[in-house]
């Protein structure tokens, strides 16, 4: 099986590699990327194009932020008319099922078969650790179950499309909405000169999560350009089901206030290495600079 990743940032490349040691040939693209994402795709094989991808795979794997999961569809749909080939299309982005519903009506009408798909956990790690899942539903879902390993598993949530879309909105709502419950509670409380402790009663109260608060932080916090659209989702996501939409509305907003501060300035990996709750809430003073 030839899988094409659009696009190799952090999560895609990863997932790359982790399919590549499933025995999966595993093509991608880095035309017009940055440095950044050219290192991460390090160890996948590159083509000269997106349209070589589509090309090649039999199986498109889209993980792209929420915001641009319709336009990589269109692209994607658009290539493959072009070329008159049909791949199947796993779309693994955090987006709510009326999102799903535009993505697999755009692939669909290009006669290109869509798998429904969602991802709970960090990248996959070639020593396994922490389990990232990957969960699947529709027609196909079992398309990648074979490529499973060390720290990658795949899980068939159910013969209907949005079934695992639905799965993200839900387990996303709750781990990045208490990260942001964090950001929310630790600007305040520097507000008032009790940061110290709040962190402390978090590390005492909250265990791993708790001591784990401020890398926690400043991880998400250098990814927030990109989770005010996934907060979007979960709240079209639970609108959609009656539950209302304010809520992860004003998340969305903790998140956006939060990137204009000196951690937006870190990248993911900058910011992996920030376990200080001082450099935290120092950083969270500042105005971001780039």
């Amino acid at each position: 099986m030839t899988i094409g990743v659009l696009s190799p940032g952090a999560m895609g490349a990863a997932l790359g590699r982790a399919w590549q040691r499933g025995g999966a040939r595993v093509v991608t693209t880095v035309a017009g990327r940055s440095a950044r994402t050219q290192q991460l795709a390090q160890g996948l094989e590159w083509l000269d194009s997106f349209e070589a991808v589509i090309d090649a795979a039999d199986v498109v794997v889209s993980v792209v932020p929420p915001a641009r999961a319709l336009t990589n569809a269109e692209q994607i749909a658009q290539a493959a008319q072009r070329l008159a080939v049909r791949p199947v299309v796993a779309d693994l982005n955090a987006i709510s099922l009326p999102t799903l519903d535009k993505v697999s009506a755009v692939l669909t009408d290009a006669g290109c078969e869509v798998v429904d798909g969602s991802i709970s956990g960090n990248p996959p790690q070639p020593s396994g650790g922490a389990d990232t899942r990957i969960y699947l539903s529709g027609k196909r879902a079992d398309l990648l179950a074979g490529l499973d390993n060390a720290g990658l598993r795949t899980i068939v949530a159910g013969p209907d499309a949005g079934q695992a879309s639905a799965i993200k909105m839900c387990t996303a709502a709750v781990y990045k909405g208490i990260t942001a419950l964090m950001i929310q509670s630790l600007r305040t409380a520097d507000c008032h000169g009790v940061a110290e402790f709040v962190g402390r009663d978090w590390a005492d109260m909250l265990g791993p999560l708790g001591a784990d608060a401020p890398t926690r932080i400043a991880v998400a916090v250098a990814k927030s350009d990109r989770f005010p659209d996934e907060m979007r989702e979960i709240s079209a996501t639970q609108d959609a089901a009656g539950r209302g939409a304010v809520l992860y509305e004003e998340i969305a907003r903790v998140f956006e206030d939060s990137y204009g501060t000196g951690l937006g300035d870190l990248n993911p990996e900058q910011a992996e290495e920030v376990t200080e709750l001082a450099r935290v809430v120092e950083a969270l003073r500042s105005p971001r600079v780039t």
